[in-house]
């Protein structure tokens, strides 16, 4: 692939580089493969030794997504590259030629996903209660930091929201990029002024829906 694919290659991830961080773990290796080789490698905390430049090897994720054209979610042993991973692969096209964006994470991160968390550890001045999450009225990120709410009281945790919307149950919802809501505390939905919809909690609290998870928070509710 000549230059000038390549940085098309590397432009693209850029351009989805916003929605791409509202779901992936903050730990997590991104890479985009076209036709043959690599050429876009971002690392994450599970370290696999790939590189830009290096080739697609047989049967490995970018392989498979780039020949089937369908996303592929596997667990890859260590035969290809030496430690195993858990990785996502999405078919992408990039002026015609076949490619694959790939997302890698800890060989466990597929059973972990899918447990969700049955409470959250807080942290309030210098003291830590670990809280049911049926108890959590809502997530929020605010100031490079995550807090969730409790009958109006307010704990920090480590976690952040990205990694918080894999782990929590379905009776949680992503309704805006700063704000996970537990459904069982939603009082009612309404429009605000400028027709925007505004989630109000039984506690009093106003929360907007971003136009981003509009269409997933009318879906999962029914309206």
């Amino acid at each position: 692939m000549n230059k000038d694919k390549e940085d098309i290659a590397k432009e693209v991830l850029q351009q989805y580089a916003v929605i791409l961080e509202d779901w992936i773990p903050k730990d997590a290796a991104i890479a985009i493969a076209i036709r043959d080789r690599y050429v876009y490698f971002k690392e994450g905390m599970h370290d696999i030794r790939l590189t830009e430049g290096q080739p697609v090897r047989p049967e490995s994720v970018a392989d498979m997504v780039m020949k089937q054209r369908l996303k592929v979610d596997t667990v890859v042993d260590k035969s290809l590259f030496g430690i195993p991973y858990y990785s996502v692969g999405y078919p992408i096209d990039l002026q015609g030629e076949p490619g694959a964006l790939i997302i890698i994470l800890p060989p466990n991160y597929h059973v972990l996903r899918h447990e969700p968390f049955r409470f959250l550890t807080g942290k309030q001045e210098e003291d830590w209660s670990p809280i049911p999450v049926d108890e959590i009225d809502y997530i929020e990120s605010l100031q490079k930091k995550t807090w969730f709410y409790v009958d109006n009281e307010q704990y920090c945790t480590s976690h952040t929201l990205k990694d918080l919307q894999l782990r929590l149950p379905k009776t949680f919802l992503r309704i805006h990029r700063s704000y996970i809501v537990n459904i069982l505390s939603i009082k009612r939905i309404s429009r605000d002024i400028t027709s925007n919809l505004l989630v109000t909690l039984r506690d009093g609290t106003e929360l907007s829906v971003s136009q981003t998870y509009l269409s997933e928070v009318k879906k999962v509710l029914g309206f």
